[in-house]
């Protein structure tokens, strides 16, 4: 359904437009030339690319991955090629292979400093030999800040703080600041965020558990630990984000356990103007252009002609 020719599912958030709702979520998507031969890459809203640090990283031992039941968890560690390994081998490819969709590009840090940094080496780049290649930026505030004796940069309001801030005077570009659903009290985690320059916010980061193979009576994951993502994910985002859009005015990208146009829609009557999709798609390629076909379909049906009338609509009894 259109109004005016205007796609019921188009959205826009952080000035960015957004031909539909739908992005692929961090981790899960590489850096977008790693799945265009098995998701529909142009029919999505847009896409968060896997973690960018200032150096490169082996990540965490094998095996980084395990199912359960509830989904899935994983412990790969941030393994990547670095920001220069990125600035290299895959901005040139974004700039010029999905002029349609979004794309925006997850950094993570260990001091505060480094957020800022990688920020920098990317504008670097892109204001040169990958001029478009990246739309906007996610910084993964999860990560542990080694100068506080590993403590989440989230947690802490004055490094959390302080790294938006950094962020914000290497780029233009809209900051998405992505929380953990572990917070003491994530609301007041997403007020300090917006307050140091964070343009809209991903609601949620993976979750700590722990898998345990009975048979070998160790865990599933070469680190031990890890992050649970999947099914069971959902409800616990869906809080958050409903949490966090009562609290603050900046759109919200809800991420965690969505599966299907509903998953999608619940998120979105929740708060989130963009739904991620990230272990879903590690099942199904085609799941991710699935949930845009039906979102569609459920707007017809509703006679929906805009997406945006749903976001926050939530009704909830007093």
């Amino acid at each position: 359904m259109t109004s005016g020719g205007r796609s019921a599912l188009a959205v826009q958030v952080a000035g960015l437009d957004f031909q539909n709702p739908v992005v692929l979520a961090a981790g899960t998507a590489a850096y977008g030339r790693e799945l265009a031969e098995v998701v529909k890459l142009p029919a999505l809203g847009g896409l968060v690319t896997k973690a960018v640090s200032a150096e490169p990283r082996a990540g965490a031992p094998a095996p980084r991955v395990a199912e359960f039941d509830g989904g899935m968890i994983n412990a790969v560690g941030l393994a990547n090629p670095g920001v220069d390994g990125v600035r290299r081998d895959h901005l040139p490819w974004l700039a010029t292979a999905l002029p349609t969709v979004r794309k925006i590009a997850n950094v993570v840090g260990f001091t505060v400093e480094e957020f800022g940094g990688v920020i920098e080496r990317l504008e670097d780049s892109l204001g040169t030999t990958a001029v478009g290649a990246l739309d906007g930026y996610e910084l993964n505030v999860s990560c542990p800040n080694v100068k506080k004796g590993g403590a989440e940069f989230g947690a802490d309001p004055a490094a959390l703080a302080e790294v938006i801030r950094q962020a914000r005077r290497a780029t233009r570009r809209p900051l998405f600041v992505k929380l953990s659903p572990t917070l003491p009290d994530i609301a007041r985690s997403a007020g300090i965020a917006v307050d140091a320059g964070a343009d809209a916010l991903t609601l949620v980061n993976t979750i700590p558990g722990l898998v345990i193979d009975v048979e070998r009576r160790r865990p599933a994951l070469g680190f031990g630990t890890g992050g649970v993502s999947g099914a069971a994910l959902l409800p616990v985002g869906v809080l958050a984000t409903w949490k966090v859009h009562r609290a603050v005015s900046v759109p919200l990208l809800g991420v965690g356990g969505v599966r299907s146009a509903e998953d999608a829609l619940q998120y979105i009557l929740a708060g989130a103007s963009l739904v991620g999709i990230g272990t879903a798609t590690l099942r199904d390629p085609r799941a991710p252009e699935r949930v845009v076909r039906d979102l569609g379909r459920w707007c017809a049906r509703h006679r929906v002609s805009d997406l945006r009338e749903l976001v926050g609509s939530l009704e909830v009894a007093t």
